[in-house]
């Protein structure tokens, strides 16, 4: 096994010397591989998702954002492209129209509206869902948490 990396270095020794170019370009794709394989190894945030079942409650801080109290600790917090003052209005209800899967993973999965006693229903677009850290839920106001 020594013998073939020893084999390897002198044919890329030969190379090197023969023609910088080549030289060059195997480093700049040496380069590219090694930083590659870096981003791959970097942790990406995990995706939580719920089931719509277990979504128990929501609160509405601004007529932009959205918190959904889910299995009775967890909170997700909804931004919505252009929000609704009615969040806010005492005796509203947010309708979730299910469409398919029951699992929420992301905005796209919730088609939401709010809606008065009349039925009268206005919808709502989501940007982001995001699930909140502990850390992040204890910072909520007690009046604003969904839970």
């Amino acid at each position: 096994m020594a013998a073939s990396f020893l084999a390897r270095d002198a044919l890329l020794n030969e190379v090197a010397m023969s023609s910088p170019r080549i030289a060059l370009s195997l480093a700049a794709v040496a380069a590219l591989l090694g930083a590659g394989n870096a981003a791959a190894g970097a942790a990406k945030p995990t995706q939580s998702c719920f089931f719509i079942n277990q979504w128990e409650g929501w609160k509405s801080p601004s007529p932009n954002v959205i918190y959904l109290g889910v299995n009775m600790h967890d909170v997700y917090r909804v931004d919505l492209s252009a929000g609704s003052w009615q969040l806010q209005a005492p005796n509203m209800h947010l309708v979730s129209i299910n469409r398919g899967s029951s699992s929420i993973c992301t905005a796209l999965d919730l088609d939401l509206k709010i809606a008065d006693s009349m039925g009268f229903a206005e919808p709502l677009i989501a940007k982001s869902l995001v699930k909140l850290t502990p850390e992040e839920v204890a910072a909520i106001p007690k009046k604003d948490r969904p839970n």
